[in-house]
């Protein structure tokens, strides 16, 4: 999936171990898998070249997407 993290939300994340994110759309924090269930197990958290992206590898309980598919990323371009 892909999610907007601010520094409050790694912060929580590092002190944790579980995946929080910054909704901008709702101006909060949220640990993913509060509501659903499905929640994410952090197991690194790499950085990109640039310095400002993460990519979280998680162990994923259930699924990550709000469709109900496992991974946001379930189609392919020429499905669109």
């Amino acid at each position: 999936m892909l999610a907007y993290a601010n520094r409050e939300a790694l912060e929580l994340t590092l002190k944790t171990g579980y995946a929080h994110y910054y909704s901008r759309s709702r101006g909060k924090l949220w640990k993913k898998g509060e509501e659903s269930g499905n929640f994410q197990r952090v197991v690194e958290i790499r950085v990109d070249c640039d310095e400002d992206t993460l990519l979280y590898l998680v162990e994923q309980k259930g699924v990550a997407c709000h469709t109900g598919n496992y991974s946001c990323f379930f189609r392919k371009l020429e499905e669109v």
